[in-house]
């Protein structure tokens, strides 16, 4: 695992508003520190700079791993995993109360190998619209 600069990981989660880049949970009352990921893994020569790195819940960041591609539910075509840095979040999802909606191929595709919508999630998101903290920005 590649050394993230403290200037650099204080540069991605400020961009990010303290929220995940793939599922908008915000950082704010979550126990566990947001992951910095390498949006083109590390392992397929993607480089520590501000334009490869997001922030991630841990849990988005676990099942992204180092996939760069992913399966669309409805189509079974293989697409690019949502990029926060190349792609804006709002054209590829949507908000249904607390499910995040895949608006294209590569949201479906994302939702569904990150698992954005366990009951877990839901359940946390619930209780994030209740402080205000949700939907995110």
């Amino acid at each position: 695992m590649s050394k993230i600069p403290a200037a650099l990981r204080q540069l991605v989660i400020q961009r990010a508003g303290d929220h995940c880049e793939y599922c908008g949970l915000s950082q704010a009352g979550q126990a566990a520190t947001f992951h910095i990921d390498h949006i083109t893994p590390v392992v397929a020569g993607g480089a520590t700079t501000a334009e490869n790195l997001a922030l991630a819940c841990v849990s988005c960041s676990l099942r992204k791993a180092a996939r760069q591609t992913v399966e669309d539910p409805e189509t079974g075509e293989i697409v690019p995993i949502f990029n926060p840095r190349q792609q804006v979040w709002k054209e590829h999802f949507g908000w249904d109360d607390v499910r995040v909606v895949g608006l294209t191929a590569t949201g479906r595709a994302t939702i569904n190998a990150l698992n954005m919508n366990r009951a877990i999630m839901l359940a946390i998101r619930a209780e994030e619209e209740l402080l205000s903290r949700h939907p995110p920005p």
